[in-house]
């Protein structure tokens, strides 16, 4: 065959092999699996022995314009060992390909010494001590943005302008396909990324689409609602946050007309009736999406849990409430019946003042008791509570704080019950004074109509394997009880159980926050058993003085 024919057939062969290693680009969307085709592609396409392609980091790409260039890093290597790619270092100055591309387009690779690619590539191989021959230097150029370089290295016979030509159409692919690939790269980070914010986030977040169907829920939604996130995909809104006494726009009612012209978000708050659950009162955001035609595409919800702002906001209802009630009952009392002794035209029996002044002494006691607990309450808010540890007698401290009660109730009868002598407890004796105070006076509130009430203690292990015991404190009434789902929240600040004696029996909702922020000093615990209308038993755990904390 002819030299004619022969490189006919070369073209033909280089054009199959092209347009075979283009349609494999194509489909190709991860960059490290695109750089090796197109590597082995182009070195196979001209006969090489090596090859390097070097890229932008940071998925930047530049044009000679810029004032701050990026660095460049190699990316895929064909024949050339892993472990001395660092010394190609020389090749990763890729501007004086640009520049000299932007000049003469054509003729760059004729004259590889005026690039002083030659040079860079003789200081490697006098480096590592091998031969590379020539090298060409091809552009990944994007609309005139340089994404990287592909190098090739041939010492068999030197390139020629026809393999210029094909390596430039095939470097022109590579560049989109390279392009192509960051974008993608890019996108899945971006996603992953929003994926990751939207599962993360420290409010409920929901996408719909435009019919209000749950597209995508993340886990702090799915909590707050009780359900599974794969349960909640598909749901129409309103199956999934069904609001109650809803003040704003609620896109997740059925009934609701809202105009969606426009991408201004709508907000409600509501509340979220969860049956065997805490209720919760939520804020909800709606944000439309809209397409460049202006068809809506998506809704953002964002919902956030602000019952614990509602809750805060109840607390300084009832703060003020106790303020103008518990406050003002005891001195309007001492105030009336002072007054009435001291009027000047009466004249009172001893008896009457007697009970006049006893009056005006409990009541006294009783303002005193609250405002000492409203200090008290305001030092554990600022971390104040101070104690004053000692070895302490409980069985004698119960029998001091009931004595004290017998005398105050006619229809309760209090016995002590401690079956065994019980060991020191190493304790504030005033703060536990205190606590057991609190509970038997709660015992005989709440025990309207009389019955039996018990205090005592056992010696108890808390920790069996390890044998550390801890001395055990109850106090039982036989009287209205405790719903079940009230247990939860009776030792929270300002926290009234709902009863019918609520109304009318004094309290602040301090003194069982106080118990256990006292027994929580001491290292100890404190928990409740209750069954409406049988009976409430608190009970407390504290250390022994051989433990002391």
């Amino acid at each position: 065959m002819n030299a004619p024919a022969l490189l006919a057939t070369y073209q033909l062969r280089q054009r199959e092999y092209l347009l075979r290693i283009t349609r494999a680009m194509t489909s190709r969307l991860e960059l490290p699996s695109l750089l090796r085709l197109i590597l082995s592609g182009a070195v196979e396409m001209v006969g090489c022995r090596a090859g390097l392609i070097v890229l932008a980091n940071d998925n930047h790409a530049i044009d000679s314009s810029q004032i701050v260039k990026p660095s460049f890093e190699i990316r895929a290597a064909v024949g050339i060992n892993s472990s001395l790619l660092s010394s190609f270092e020389p090749l990763l100055d890729v501007m004086p390909i640009l520049s000299e591309y932007e000049n003469d387009p054509g003729g760059m690779q004729l004259d590889p010494h005026f690039l002083d690619l030659q040079g860079r590539v003789r200081q490697i191989e006098e480096r590592l001590s091998i031969s590379l021959g020539q090298v060409i230097g091809l552009p990944l150029l994007f609309e005139d943005a340089l994404l990287g370089v592909i190098y090739l290295f041939r010492n068999e016979y030197a390139f020629t302008q026809l393999d210029w030509q094909f390596l430039q159409g095939f470097a022109d692919q590579a560049a989109t396909a390279v392009r192509n690939a960051r974008l993608y790269t890019q996108l899945e980070t971006e996603r992953t990324l929003l994926s990751m914010i939207v599962e993360h986030s420290g409010n409920g977040v929901m996408i719909l689409d435009a019919d209000r169907r749950v597209l995508v829920v993340n886990q702090m939604l799915a909590t707050m609602v009780d359900k599974s996130s794969t349960e909640l995909i598909g749901l129409v809104c309103h199956e999934v946050l069904h609001l109650d006494n809803v003040q704003g726009t609620d896109l997740c009612q059925p009934d609701e007309v809202v105009d969606l012209t426009t991408s201004e978000a709508k907000r409600c708050e509501g509340d979220l009736n969860r049956p065997g659950s805490k209720r919760l009162t939520l804020a909800v955001t709606y944000t439309p999406l809209f397409d460049e035609a202006r068809r809506l595409v998506n809704i953002i919800v964002s919902v956030q849990d602000i019952t614990r702002y509602r809750e805060e906001e109840e607390m300084k209802g009832t703060f003020s409430s106790i303020i103008s009630h518990e406050l003002k009952t005891p001195v309007a009392l001492i105030k009336g019946y002072a007054q009435t002794l001291a009027r000047p035209d009466a004249h009172w029996d001893a008896e009457t003042a007697r009970q006049s002044l006893q009056i005006i002494e409990e009541e006294a006691d009783r303002l005193e008791a609250l405002i000492n607990n409203l200090l008290d309450a305001s030092r554990i808010q600022a971390g104040g509570l101070k104690l004053d540890f000692a070895d302490v007698d409980v069985e004698k401290l119960a029998k001091k704080v009931a004595s004290a009660y017998t005398t105050q109730t006619d229809n309760h009868r209090i016995e002590v019950d401690f079956p065994e002598k019980l060991p020191l407890v190493w304790a504030d004796e005033e703060r536990l004074r205190q606590v057991l105070t609190n509970l038997l006076s709660n015992a005989i509130k709440y025990s309207p109509n009389g019955g039996h009430i018990r205090i005592g203690g056992w010696l108890d292990f808390k920790d069996r394997p390890t044998g550390v015991q801890r001395v055990v404190l109850y106090v039982a009434d036989q009287g209205i009880g405790i719903p079940s789902e009230e247990l939860p929240h009776i030792f929270e600040r300002f926290y009234r159980v709902d009863t019918s004696l609520r109304r009318t029996a004094p309290g602040a909702g301090l003194g069982l926050y106080l118990c256990k922020a006292i027994i929580d000093a001491h290292s100890g615990q404190i928990w409740v058993r209750s069954e409406p209308d049988k009976g409430t038993t608190f009970f407390i755990g504290l250390s022994l003085a051989g433990d002391r904390v």
